[in-house]
């Protein structure tokens, strides 16, 4: 009986003589591009062959790696934007807290022109806070007696007349404002000299031009200045621009109302008038003058009128 091999030893030989012989073309093919770079061109167009399916192969790596670097950029653009709210946040605070120092700086400079018109002495006052009665005009500054502020002193910004002081404490003094019901100050208009006297509206905060007859020379628009015959307020101060004028027929006066061209709403400090106007003093004043005797027969009536009451009073004095 003749032997043979099992099929699977033929084809391992014939396995073995393939891959030897793939291993010598291949170190052929590795001495020839070495020696004369012949597969260079082949190579290339290999690569490029497989260029896209190599890109599909790394899909699933590049998808990993894309969705750990958006998370991870996400997580650094919220720290960024929280960040940047707080600097935003911190830049508009220093901002408005500039554009305050810029106003109250502008208002000090007006203050401090304004201190330099006005005659006699001044000073500069802090507005502290308003009034605690809701039914009148009043504000607190921080100057009171230690400063030198008494009672009566006038009261203005650079716009013109605000109050009058009213009260005064150690370090604090109560100005009336000018637009309260309580206070009534001389005036003359600008454009014709005509005097009167404006008193405050309270909560309206305009004034009412008072004793004006139905035909006065008042129209809208007019500017009323201190007259000064007061002796508190100095002369020629901006009070108050006229803004509604109604003419009654049928009654004594008119109705102008005005609106303060001064105020505190706009102003964070004010500014006293230490000294009051000069005004010269009063004249003395007359004696009542003495009536003349009468002559004829009132004469002679009044001595007997004088005769009786002195009988009259003999008897008493006897009785004593």
């Amino acid at each position: 009986m003749e032997y043979s091999p099992p099929p699977l030893f033929k084809q391992g030989a014939s396995a073995r003589f393939k891959m030897m012989v793939f291993a010598c073309i291949s170190i052929a093919l590795l001495l020839a591009d070495s020696r004369v770079n012949a597969l260079s061109t082949v190579r290339q167009g290999v690569g490029f062959v497989l260029y896209p399916l190599q890109k599909i192969a790394l899909l699933p790596r590049d998808a990993i790696y894309g969705m750990g670097d958006y998370f991870s950029t996400l997580s650094k653009l919220e720290k960024q934007v929280s960040t940047l709210q707080q600097q935003q946040i911190a830049a508009s605070q220093a901002l408005q807290q500039a554009q305050l120092y810029q106003a109250e700086n502008n208002q000090l400079r007006k203050l401090l022109d304004a201190q330099q018109r006005v005659p006699g002495k001044s000073q500069l006052a802090e507005i502290l806070y308003d009034a605690r009665d809701v039914f009148t005009r009043k504000v607190i500054l921080n100057r009171g007696t230690q400063h030198g502020v008494s009672a009566g002193l006038p009261v203005i910004d650079n716009q013109g007349v605000v109050g009058q002081v009213t009260r005064v404490f150690p370090f604090t003094s109560e100005v009336t404002l000018l637009t309260d019901k309580e206070q009534a100050i001389p005036v003359q208009i600008l454009r014709n000299g005509l005097r009167s006297v404006a008193v405050g509206r309270g909560q309206s905060g305009n004034l009412d031009l008072r004793f004006m007859a139905p035909t006065a020379d008042v129209v809208v628009g007019d500017i009323l200045i201190t007259s000064g015959i007061d002796g508190v307020y100095p002369a020629g101060l901006a009070v108050a621009r006229v803004v509604q004028v109604e003419s009654n027929a049928a009654g004594a006066f008119g109705r102008v109302i005005c609106a303060p061209l001064a105020g505190t709403e706009r102003n964070t400090a004010l500014l006293i008038l230490m000294s009051l106007p000069d005004l010269p003093p009063r004249p003395p004043e007359e004696e009542p003058p003495v009536k003349p005797k009468k002559k004829g027969k009132d004469s002679a009536a009044a001595a007997a009128a004088d005769t009786t009451a002195a009988a009259a009073q003999a008897p008493k004095e006897v009785a004593r």
